[in-house]
């Protein structure tokens, strides 16, 4: 007995299309109105897994049995040529880039080969959303998903058929998709992370099940052999003939419900809500379209929609590490959450077009003739015509380069990023200030307690009016802050004290981390508590545990605003903290992050209406220096790390030395009006 074949469902392809759009658009053009289009993927899986199960109940249906052999090879046939010419070209041509787009890649090129990519992401620490230096290959872990799937759910199905009530059977495919997403939200409770949910297939197989449902609840195979498929709809084994009139109505407004929730704002924070909910949505869709003579159907079924649809496998594979390289060949760096515009409609162009082509050089032949005959119409066109000829040698060596510059881009692989590195060669510089002898032969302490109060102020060192001056604004014990005046009475300018060291606490996140040496060779002595991925929002309980314990300092450096926005709360509890007795230096942020604009701008206004605060303005002195950072555009090396100390230094400095330049502005005031007086009277 022969393999029936496949069912063509209305509808299907045109769902394919709206799904694949929606991830692309969410990759392509971050900021969008779709903030959630990466439930796309779920309605992959939901289509995924209603086609394999009504694939295989329809086979059992006609043969009495399931060809385990034959499925995974048909599936082998589809996924395999696509996925092999993206990873070897797209690997090649990171290989010619160069740089941190290569970190990982041999991780993640073994898993696009196992389809294991989604654990061995999870394993090696990967985040889906980051939008920090994605990899290459990202969105593999779907397909791993899948592939999964396909391997495991033919040798479950006879099990479920063990059921004599098709209801039964829908129940418990129903029951463990349930399973899957309270498996999800048990993880997330208990400590995981939000990537081990998403990229688990434990944990995101809910979307494939309800697609499991959705075939027993329209399958007849169990009662009639199946006839053919139709253009119009679902074979005469699914749906039944008697389907409501209303239930393309019921569909339409599904899939508008499923473009709303692609809208729906930060839809990963609540997850696996808004992944559920689109799966339970897209079943709908399904059900309405395939439905016998279903206007959704048919409406789903346009050209266009229908085209994109029968190349959306490789659509998807291609748009991501697509994005990936132009956008670091045109910026040089790559965040997921800044794309430009350009190169998102550039992309979206060379996705289309590799598709294109790769569904019809390489995906049809196998799927069509298989492997071996692919290969052998392959040593035909060789023989052939010069033309034709010409065709096969092209794709022969395009072939051979791909595999020769996927293996070279393995090899040439970074171990870490480049934004790794200079944090990690900040840590070896505060662990190397840690274990340096203090004069007296012992280690020096992590941090010192504060220095003593200075006497208070006297005229000289007077601060404008409202302004209080705590002991914390005056300079180093015997240096005057305000110079003898000249033989005329003129007051000469004040010398500048530069702040030490051993006065200075500073507590930042990874770009302050990435910069300890550069702080710690400006102003040795200084106290640094710095961590990767703070927010303003943690830098109130440092600073009051800090003092707490009496080891805050008089002059305390916050560079905490490159991890998300800042409010006015935050900054406050932090000023609150710090108290009245020492000054607060605010170092503003530079990263490609749509917040960061509005973080610089809440710090100069907190500063402004606030005494004893400055900003230390990073943001401008590294704008015309990018290149000294990092790939990431955001974490400096070692002379970014300068730049960044020389800042701060600037900033305490100036901040440290107001009073006595107040103190001179107002003595300069008060000796030209006397000036004037005397002119005055000489004049009489």
């Amino acid at each position: 007995m022969t393999t029936p074949a496949s069912p063509r469902y209305a509808g299907l392809d045109g769902l394919r299309a709206v799904a694949v759009l929606l991830v692309v658009l969410f990759h392509l053009f971050p900021g969008s109105v779709l903030q959630s289009g990466f439930v796309g993927v779920d309605a992959f899986f939901v289509i995924s897994g209603f086609l394999i199960t009504s694939l295989l109940l329809r086979e059992r249906a006609a043969t009495g049995r399931i060809a385990l052999a034959a499925f995974w090879k048909r599936r082998a046939r589809r996924l395999l040529p696509a996925l092999a010419a993206v990873v070897t070209v797209c690997a090649s041509l990171a290989w010619l880039i160069g740089g941190d787009v290569l970190v990982g890649l041999g991780r993640q090129v073994l898993g696009a080969a196992t389809f294991s990519y989604n654990w061995l992401a999870i394993a090696g620490g990967s985040t889906y959303f980051s939008a920090g230096e994605p990899e290459l290959f990202r969105n593999l872990w779907s397909l791993a998903v899948e592939e999964q799937f396909y391997l495991v759910w033919p040798l479950m199905l006879p099990v479920l058929m063990l059921a004599r009530r098709r209801w039964m059977r829908v129940g418990a495919a129903l029951v463990l998709a349930a399973g899957s997403a309270t498996w999800a939200v048990g993880a997330l409770a208990s400590g995981a992370t939000l990537t081990r949910a998403y990229y688990g297939t434990d944990t995101h197989a809910f979307g494939l099940l309800l697609g499991v449902a959705l075939a027993f609840a329209l399958d007849r195979s169990s009662s009639r052999m199946a006839g053919s498929a139709t253009a119009g709809g679902a074979t005469p084994t699914t749906g039944r003939a008697g389907i409501a009139v209303g239930m393309p109505l019921v569909g339409g407004a599904a899939l508008i419900g499923l473009l709303v929730v692609s809208s729906w704002p930060d839809g990963a924070s609540v997850y696996p809500a808004v992944p559920l909910i689109a799966s339970a949505l897209t079943a709908v869709v399904i059900a309405a379209a395939v439905s016998p003579g279903s206007p959704l159907g048919r409406a789903l079924d346009v050209a266009p929609l229908r085209w994109v649809g029968e190349r959306s496998y490789g659509i998807y594979l291609w748009h991501w590490p697509v994005v990936v390289l132009l956008t670091i060949a045109a910026t040089g760096t790559i965040v997921d959450t800044a794309i430009p515009f350009a190169v998102g409609v550039t992309a979206l162009v060379v996705t289309l077009g590799a598709s294109a082509v790769s569904y019809r050089v390489l995906e049809q032949p196998v799927r069509r003739l298989g492997a071996r005959g692919a290969v052998r119409a392959l040593g035909l066109r060789l023989r052939a015509t010069p033309v034709r000829r010409f065709g096969a040698i092209t794709v022969v060596a395009a072939g051979a380069l791909g595999a020769v510059g996927t293996a070279a881009a393995v090899a040439a692989a970074p171990p870490v990023s480049s934004s790794e590195a200079v944090v990690q060669a900040g840590l070896e510089a505060l662990a190397e200030a840690s274990a340096a002898p203090a004069p007296n032969g012992t280690p020096a302490p992590p941090a010192a307690s504060p220095t003593p109060r200075a006497p208070e102020p006297s005229a000289s060192t007077s601060a404008a009016p409202g302004e209080a001056v705590p002991g914390a604004l005056l300079p180093a014990p015997g240096v005057a802050a305000r110079p003898p005046g000249a033989d005329d009475g003129r007051p000469l300018p004040p010398v500048h004290t530069p702040v030490p060291g051993d006065r200075i606490t500073a507590v930042g996140d990874s770009v302050m981390l990435a910069s300890a040496g550069g702080l710690l060779d400006e102003r040795p002595g200084m106290q640094i508590d710095a961590a990767v991925s703070r927010s303003m929002w943690q830098g109130g309980e440092i600073v009051q545990t800090l003092a707490a314990q009496g080891a805050l300092r008089d002059y305390v450096v916050i560079g905490l605003g490159t991890n998300g926005p800042v409010d006015d709360e935050e900054l406050q509890t932090l000023y609150d903290a710090v108290g009245p007795e020492r000054c607060l230096v605010l170092v503003n942020a530079f990263a490609p992050r749509d917040w960061i604009d509005g973080v610089n701008t809440e710090l100069t206004s907190f500063a402004a209406t606030h005494p004893r605060v400055a900003v230390a303005d990073w943001s401008r002195a590294i704008a015309p220096k990018v290149d000294l950072l990092a790939g990431d555009q955001i974490h400096p090396g070692p002379t970014g790390g300068a730049v960044y100390a020389d800042t701060v230094a600037g900033a305490l400095d100036a901040l440290a030395n107001r009073p006595a330049d107040v103190g001179y502005r107002a003595g300069m005031v008060h000796w030209a009006l006397a000036q004037a007086e005397g002119r005055a009277l000489d004049a009489r």
